[in-house]
């Protein structure tokens, strides 16, 4: 995939900190606000975006076939399909205890489309859930016809947890880690009540892919839908921020975004950006002692693996940001930037949220109680007349009680996705959020 720059306008990075000073007598937390947007992709009739190589996986297990669940994925999946251009590749595997490759990896002419939809008509839901099987089969599908110019991506549907093969959750993660570092990406899609989302959600982060919460069956076409117009949408593939640090200064990503961190360089993955994308990524930054006066700074990058960014804008250049060691009187009186602490108090909230959920499924009650308290304890101390602060330390309070006894599976989904989308920088239907 080359860049076009004639067609490519408009990428951004910003960089903001929470505090320029740091304490000379102790361990400093700091945090960053880091703001990305990928270039824009100007209309041109005559742009040709980069192939596509899709493999789509579907669940068939017996209980897919409640409520017209395995019918409506086949319709989507069709749907998908027909959307794709004849330069681009597609393949279909269905599984339960049993794996079929429905589709070979084949072109999208037109011949081989109608042949899917024909093939698709005559699945039907049946036994158990190898999902390792199933997916590692797509995944070799979209490995035959690998794109090294393109977008390669495993669209892994389905509503039961993994009962057969391997069902280990680091190990399947850390196979989509391993097919990832490979260009196979994978996106996964949860329907129903009955599936396992923090497995598909580490799938789909160790994956550089997207998870989807499909809660009502209907939602089903318009979440497929559009996670393929991303993939059609793409701009720039495996977007790395570079952070240069010194290397007694560490970080640690609030937002579930991969970071390796080697020495003086750390560097953080946001996958592939589709035209316009708008990413926040929030890291704490922690200082180890030093004089008072000595300054430290942070070099900000951005690279992506074909260039997009630097070719759409030459001039997008590195960010530096400095803090300055000084005493407790300085420290305790240094102002706050308040859009930072806002963004960072939310992320927060939407971490303690998914604890919350996590430990009332397991019946702790209490800690889960806890979970939200403490982090609306923590905002409620600093947010001091800032109104959206002091908004979201209500709004947990407001919520805390639910944790307080067994919560309705669809409503531990709900607030698991609800939260999993906005540490994300995705919309509360999972989609990729845009500069406005």
């Amino acid at each position: 995939m080359t860049p076009d720059t004639d067609r490519l306008v408009d990428p951004a990075l910003t960089v903001r900190p929470d505090r320029r000073l740091i304490r000379a007598n102790g361990r400093s937390e700091r945090f960053l606000l880091i703001d990305v947007v990928a270039p824009t992709v100007a209309p041109d009739p005559n742009r040709r975006r980069p192939p596509v190589n899709l493999g789509f996986v579907l669940d068939r297990s017996g209980s897919m076939g409640g409520q017209n669940k395995l019918g409506l994925a086949k319709q989507a999946v069709v749907e998908a399909i027909h959307r794709l251009e004849a330069e681009d590749r597609f393949s279909v595997v269905t599984y339960d205890d049993e794996i079929d490759v429905a589709i070979a990896s084949a072109t999208a002419t037109p011949a081989e489309r109608a042949r899917a939809a024909d093939r698709l008509r005559r699945v039907e839901a049946r036994n158990s859930t190898n999902l390792h099987g199933g997916w590692l089969t797509g995944c070799e599908q979209v490995a035959e016809g690998l794109t090294a110019d393109g977008v390669n991506r495993v669209l892994l549907l389905t509503d039961g947890l993994a009962n057969v093969g391997v069902t280990d959750h680091d190990e399947l993660q850390r196979l989509a880690g391993e097919l990832r570092d490979r260009g196979i990406a994978t996106s996964t899609f949860g329907v129903g009540t009955d599936f396992d989302e923090s497995l598909l959600q580490g799938m789909a982060d160790a994956g550089g892919g997207h998870f989807y919460f499909i809660g009502d069956v209907a939602q089903m076409r318009d979440h497929i839908t559009s996670e393929v117009g991303e993939t059609l949408e793409v701009v720039a593939r495996e977007v790395v921020l570079e952070l240069r640090l010194p290397e007694s200064v560490r970080i640690e990503p609030l937002t579930p975004f991969r970071v390796e961190q080697r020495g003086g360089t750390a560097r953080v993955s946001l996958g592939d950006l589709v035209s316009g994308q708008a990413v926040s990524i929030v890291v704490r930054v922690t200082f180890d002692f030093g004089e008072v006066g000595r300054e430290v700074g942070v070099d900000v990058r951005i690279t992506d693996r074909d260039g997009a960014f630097a070719a759409a804008r030459p001039a997008l250049e590195p960010v530096i940001v400095a803090w300055r060691y000084g005493d407790h009187a300085e420290n305790d009186a240094q102002p706050r930037d308040r859009d930072v602490d806002r963004v960072v108090a939310r992320l927060f909230a939407e971490r303690a949220k998914q604890t919350a959920v996590r430990l009332n499924r397991e019946g702790r009650y209490d800690e889960a109680e806890q979970a939200i308290d403490g982090v609306r304890k923590r905002i409620a101390a600093y947010a001091g007349n800032d109104q959206e602060l002091r908004r979201l330390a209500e709004e947990l309070r407001t919520e805390r009680p639910q944790y307080a006894a067994a919560m309705p599976e669809m409503l531990r989904k709900q607030v698991h996705y609800a939260s999993s989308v906005s540490l994300r920088s995705r919309s509360v239907d999972g989609q990729a959020q845009k500069r406005s």
